[in-house]
């Protein structure tokens, strides 16, 4: 029989970031309106935002890797 104690928070979990993520981008969306910013502008400051983030990734991976070899752990692929 499934726990019902991780579906509940799961599914809380969920629906309250949902709800936020959408208020955040609408709330976002609606100053770049009032301040009329361009789409050219717009798009290279999400480029820049994604760049740093998949290099941000990229760094805790190497970090997490590293740490995993010094400890000795096994990291071969089956």
């Amino acid at each position: 029989m499934i726990d019902w104690v991780p579906v509940v928070f799961v599914t809380f979990k969920v629906l309250i970031f949902g709800t936020c993520m959408f208020f955040a981008i609408k709330w976002h969306y609606d100053q770049g309106k009032k301040k009329g910013v361009s789409k050219g502008a717009l798009l290279r400051t999400v480029a820049k935002v994604a760049a740093l983030f998949l290099l941000g990734l990229l760094a805790v991976l190497l970090f997490t890797f590293g740490i995993a070899k010094m400890l000795g752990m096994d990291l071969s692929l089956p």
